[in-house]
């Protein structure tokens, strides 16, 4: 816009924004024509990103896309229930946002800047042979998607951000050894499915850049493993599981998300990244916490053999744990709101 004013009139310290660029400079006593320009809404602009987020109805999903929305990136849901995503996230509060069934996803994709893949069946239930190839498929099939979505954009149009999710069950597990992005693999089920799944990650076009984020146990209300611990405390009957020596190596669910959300626009972050708070704990101090937290007792174990009752081989994930530092989030200088576990429980039952 042009703005007149006689320049006797203003101070320039007090009440010219630093925002604000002056096309043309004058004296005093003159009165010029100039225009204003506002930096802000230029730079806001150029650093608006067009975000495609497939798995974002799960429990990280949809806080990244409230995140991406509430700063006005431009978010698109990949998704296999339309109808499903439609109601997490309605278009009253959701204005702008697009919400793709699997034969909108190459649209969706070429145009985005950034891609973020967190597909997969959750792991907590019982494995039967059928479950536990679906819940390796469920990951494969969907990556291998996006990677030939992206691969077959035209250059242009193409994605320059694969951000893609897998899990700590890479490294296997171990109640003595440490484990960093330098680790080698485990040999075990998860194992196998997070190297197949990364694997697939892999072939994404090499002009793209990929950041691996091997999520640990996400502790928030309203999902994951914390969910599934409340109740069992508040009815005065929460306690370790198992042993409760296995080490449990976790994440406030707004680290994940604010790592993620870094990724997406940091060059730096590339390759595997531990998505992991920088201090896990044996799975009994994890109890005891939660107990002092939620001003309950953690005197009740569940012994081994009452889970695999119920979980079978699926047991694995809560009586077996690693010990996973986020070595390459740390010297990215990743700031970590809730290092500690003990301040992460706090903040989430607050």
């Amino acid at each position: 816009m042009e703005v007149f004013c006689c320049p006797t009139s203003l101070s320039w310290t007090h009440f010219m924004s630093p925002s604000l660029h002056i096309s043309q400079s004058f004296s005093v006593g003159e009165t010029n024509r100039f225009r204003v320009f506002c930096g802000a809404a230029q730079s806001q602009k150029a650093n608006q990103m067009t975000v495609s987020v497939s798995g974002a109805i799960g429990f990280i999903g949809k806080r990244l896309v409230q995140r991406l929305h509430a700063d006005n990136h431009n978010v698109r849901v990949l998704t296999r229930s339309k109808s499903k995503a439609e109601l997490i996230f309605p278009a009253k509060d959701f204005p702008g946002i697009i919400i793709a069934d699997e034969t909108g996803w190459k649209d969706c994709i070429e145009g985005s800047n950034a891609i973020v893949n967190l597909a997969g069946m959750p792991i907590s239930t019982r494995w039967s042979p059928e479950i536990k190839t679906e819940i390796k498929q469920s990951r494969v099939r969907v990556t291998s998607k996006v990677v030939d979505l992206i691969n077959n954009s035209p250059q242009a149009v193409r994605p320059t951000v694969l951000v893609s999710a897998t899990a700590v069950g890479y490294y296997g597990t171990s109640e003595t050894q440490v484990f960093d992005e330098s680790s080698p693999s485990g040999n075990d089920y998860l194992a196998e499915v997070c190297r197949e799944w990364e694997a697939t990650a892999l072939k994404v076009n090499k002009d793209v850049r990929l950041a691996l984020i091997r999520i640990g146990v996400v502790l928030g209300k309203d999902g994951g493993a914390l969910a599934k611990m409340i109740p069992l405390f508040m009815m005065f009957a929460g306690g370790p599981l198992g042993s409760g020596r296995q080490w449990f190596s976790w994440i406030h669910l707004e680290d994940i998300v604010n790592l993620i959300y870094e990724a997406l626009s940091n060059p730096s972050y590339k390759g595997v990244i531990n998505g992991t708070a920088p201090n896990p704990v044996r799975l009994a101090e994890m109890c005891d916490h939660l107990g002092n937290v939620m001003d309950r007792p953690s005197w009740l174990p569940v012994p081994d053999f009452a889970l695999k009752a119920v979980l079978g081989e699926g047991a694995s994930v809560v009586l077996e744990g690693q010990r996973v530092l986020p070595a390459k989030a740390k010297e990215l200088g990743f700031p970590f709101k809730y290092p500690y576990v003990k301040d992460a429980l706090k903040s989430i039952l607050s």
